[in-house]
């Protein structure tokens, strides 16, 4: 792991609680998304009544509360919209 790099760590507890190392970016949050740059991947977190409770992008930390359904990581995607279009 690079020295530039923030370790990406994710706890969960009781799926009610999150937080997280290694974030870089919030892209966007409401009640029901949260959607972050990682360290490792965009990660999309769904749930009920999320809210951001802690946010610190100098150390890149967050922690998220609410009914947390479902944590997926975006896979990247690969090559400009003309090769997508294409294939």
């Amino acid at each position: 792991m690079g020295e530039d790099r923030l370790p990406h760590r994710l706890t969960l507890d009781e799926r009610s609680a999150l937080t997280m190392t290694g974030v870089q970016e919030v892209v966007s949050f409401d009640d029901t998304t949260v959607v972050l740059h990682t360290e490792l991947g965009t990660l999309v977190i769904q749930g009920r009544e999320l809210q951001l409770k802690q946010l610190s992008l100098n150390g890149g930390q967050v922690a998220v509360e609410g009914n947390i359904s479902s944590l997926v990581y975006e896979e990247p995607r690969q090559g400009g919209w003309m090769r997508r279009l294409f294939g």
